[in-house]
């Protein structure tokens, strides 16, 4: 990888409560800029075309024709970056702006890895406990000439976390992520790595834009 972008996150330390580590491959201080220059195109959009409406319509269709183009993107932008992922021992949490999710993930109903084939390629663990619905972890983004994954810190606990679990899965699952971080200790090649491997094996099998790894195919990911 020519480039790469590495965040680190520390776990907390508030007395004997489980350590908190983030899961959040792309941190909302990297995203906030980005928010804010979608989130102003769309306003400035919503007001040229409420502005061009108002010569044809009457006021009140032009501001809702605005507000109707100009106000989701703007706020969509925004709530991207209130979302939030952690690991608090072997609990899984997804927060959001409005709520959030947890799974123990001691107790999976359900283990999956997504992959998404495209100009910037996406590997993301999937985990549902049958009550709460599916959770999602971004795992790594992999684009031309580099690409991010997540830390070392939150991939081991996240490997630590999924080897407690009752299903066969979950702990091939934590074998490839052992595997990522070995071959990152070792400054492995992108091409070497378990993640991005996974990432080849969906676009060379033709099964784009997205995937999800049979067992057997998560399992061949460490050979």
């Amino acid at each position: 990888m020519q480039s790469r972008a590495w965040v680190r996150s520390l776990p907390g330390t508030d007395g004997p409560a489980p350590e908190s580590v983030s899961l959040d491959l792309l941190p909302p201080h990297l995203l906030l800029p980005r928010a804010r220059r979608v989130a102003l195109a769309s306003v400035l959009l919503g007001i040229v075309l409420a502005g061009v409406a108002w010569l044809f319509v009457p006021t009140s269709i032009a501001i809702a024709l605005g507000l109707l183009f100009g106000l989701p993107p703007a706020v969509g932008a925004f709530v991207v970056t209130r979302r939030h992922l952690r690991l608090d021992g072997t609990v899984l949490v997804a927060s959001g702006p409005v709520r959030s999710r947890s799974v123990d993930l001691r107790h999976l109903a359900g283990v999956e890895l997504l992959v998404r084939v495209a100009r910037v390629s996406q590997v993301i663990l999937r985990v549902n406990d049958g009550e709460h619905g599916l959770v999602s972890v971004p795992l790594a983004l992999y684009a031309d000439g580099g690409g991010r994954e997540l830390d070392v810190l939150a991939l081991r606990r996240l490997a630590d976390a999924l080897a407690t679990a009752e299903v066969a899965p979950a702990a091939a699952v934590s074998s490839v992520l052992v595997e990522q971080l070995r071959a990152e200790a070792r400054s492995a090649a992108v091409g070497e790595r378990p993640l991005y491997r996974a990432v080849e094996l969906a676009r060379n099998a033709g099964r784009v834009p997205q995937t999800t790894l049979t067992d057997h195919e998560v399992a061949s990911l460490v050979d």
